[in-house]
């Protein structure tokens, strides 16, 4: 985790993630800014929430079939996908200790990280599928 110099942007960038309190995608983050700096580039929005991940400031929760979201909560969870809508949340769940421990190796490789991921149905979706069965 290398720290650079914090700059107006970093900063603006840093507080638009924890202002908007969900797990967002960097479009997401770069329209938000927009509606009040609207001269702010894309790429600087992108750039520096690589920074931000990079510094250990947010966590990059990394989508399959889906755009990256970043985090703000930085100790090690788990997270849920919506199948329907793409949301991530968060899984209150108590982490699985020592899993890279515990983890029988038969290839080889040296691990060093994880994400685990579920699939489900959020709330909001699901009241979706309900208005149109009943509607």
């Amino acid at each position: 985790m290398t720290s650079r110099r914090n700059t107006i942007q970093k900063d603006l960038v840093r507080n638009t993630v924890y202002e908007m309190r969900r797990h967002v995608t960097a479009n997401e983050v770069y329209e938000f800014i927009k509606e009040v700096y609207p001269a702010i580039g894309k790429g600087t929005v992108y750039r520096n929430l690589d920074i931000l991940v990079e510094e250990g400031a947010l966590r990059k929760v990394e989508v399959p079939d889906g755009p990256n979201r970043f985090d703000f909560t930085l100790k090690n969870h788990y997270h849920v996908r919506c199948i329907k809508c793409g949301e991530v949340f968060d899984v209150d769940m108590d982490q699985i200790p020592d899993l890279l421990e515990r983890i029988h190796n038969t290839h080889g490789i040296e691990f060093v990280d994880y994400d685990i991921s579920f699939k489900g149905i959020c709330p909001k979706c699901r009241e979706k599928v309900k208005e149109e069965q009943h509607g």
